[in-house]
């Protein structure tokens, strides 16, 4: 593995705006083979995973990108001056679930589930761009369709809408939680 081609995969994931594919990488790096760049990315991860930097390379929404470690949060924050993240609220956190687990899916639909009428959470949503638009459905009213953006991956850290708990490790951890409490 040369080092040249580490540092290659390491500039271009740092001048990324959003998470850089496999795929993007590969067309990039055409001079090199597929595995000599998947090992290189796997080589990059494992050296920024360990305990001698503040950032590491995570995997999210389909691609890499530099994340600083959850240990220096607080000097971060005095840096941006943010007290803290952005908070969604309970509302927009149940309505952000449920198109995530129910996806695709409409307003009516999200609000059936919930119990509540969820307009104000899903506009909110829609703001932070954690949510978009993605087409209307067939049938009376052509309602507009919802769907998880790749910001919701890259906010919750998961590569991969399928990455999220099932609902039987939701019940596991909750079992959990309750026989600590």
């Amino acid at each position: 593995m040369t080092t040249r081609l580490k540092d290659v995969i390491e500039s271009l994931i740092f001048v990324s705006l959003e998470p850089l594919n496999l795929e993007k990488i590969k067309s990039i790096c055409t001079e090199f083979s597929n595995r000599e760049i998947e090992d290189a990315i796997q080589e990059l991860v494992e050296s920024y995973a360990s305990n001698e930097r503040g950032i590491k390379i995570i995997q999210a929404a389909g691609g890499y990108l530099f994340s600083t470690k959850s240990e220096y949060d607080q000097w971060i924050r005095r840096l941006l001056s943010l007290d803290q993240k952005s908070k969604l609220s309970h509302a927009a956190l149940e309505t952000l679930a449920a198109v995530a687990y129910h996806q695709p899916i409409t307003l009516a639909e999200i609000s059936a589930l919930r119990g509540v009428d969820a307009t104000y959470s899903l506009k909110t949503l829609l703001q932070k761009k954690l949510v978009k638009i993605t087409g209307r459905k067939k049938g009376p009213g052509r309602p507009l369709i919802y769907r998880t953006t790749d910001r919701f991956l890259t906010y919750f850290g998961l590569n991969n809408i399928k990455d999220l708990p099932s609902e039987e490790e939701i019940l596991k951890i909750l079992d959990e939680e309750n026989i600590v409490d």
